[in-house]
């Protein structure tokens, strides 16, 4: 028995709103207002608070912490020790590195002017919010409010300070622009002016205005290709 719990490393299975823990020393902390999807999984020492919500197939590594009210799609992976506070908002796909930080207070303050301290009534808190299939590298910080646009991708210990947009690669202190990605999370190359191929798959995208990019319309392929 005790081989067997060894092998499993005390990995928690959820189904929505249900948490089984295998071991009381290596336990996850689950609310019991937490809604969570069908076939995701939560490794020990991870917390997730009051009101989250979390979709189907989602990974939620060992010591990673999910604020209260946070919202996550399906097919999310959140790595060891991230730390995603409220009122963060993941959608599908967003992959979130080991120790990562998203925070969620601009004007940071332990007390008040007059020295007293800061209760939960006096800030309000403010989110990153990260689109469809966007990914986060580790020990990057968001410093929200920010917003990571789909299929972006944050170099490893990034600051980001301001929006990414879809499919950049942002990288540094503070985060700037390095160039573009495709789905597939590898760099762009371009083919044309203005027009970006991902090297893995082939797919075309297309510079709409300076620092946008969007994916080829299927109607516009052959004009892009030649």
């Amino acid at each position: 028995m005790a081989e067997t719990m060894a092998e499993t490393m005390a990995e928690t299975q959820f189904s929505a709103q249900i948490a089984v823990q295998f071991s009381a020393q290596v336990a996850v902390q689950v609310a019991a207002s937490a809604v969570v999807g069908e076939g995701t999984t939560a490794w020990e020492l991870s917390q997730i608070r009051e009101n989250v919500e979390i979709g189907k197939g989602c990974v939620i590594g060992r010591g990673a912490y999910i604020g209260p009210g946070v919202k996550i799609g399906n097919n999310v992976k959140i790595q060891n020790y991230a730390l995603v506070y409220e009122p963060a908002r993941l959608a599908d796909g967003v992959f979130v590195g080991p120790a990562v930080v998203l925070t969620n207070d601009h004007h940071p303050r332990a007390v008040q002017p007059d020295g007293t301290r800061k209760q939960a009534a006096d800030w309000t808190p403010v989110g990153v919010v990260a689109e469809e299939g966007a990914s986060i590298g580790a020990r990057a910080v968001c410093v929200a409010p920010v917003v990571l646009g789909r299929w972006s991708m944050v170099a490893a210990g990034a600051v980001v300070t301001r929006d990414v947009p879809a499919f950049a690669l942002v990288a540094g202190v503070p985060a700037r622009r390095v160039g573009w990605v495709g789905r597939a999370g590898v760099r762009l190359s371009e083919k044309s002016p203005g027009v970006w191929e991902c090297p893995k798959t082939g797919e075309l995208y297309r510079e709409i205005r300076p620092g946008e990019l969007a994916e080829h319309d299927l109607h516009d392929l052959h004009d892009l290709q030649a």
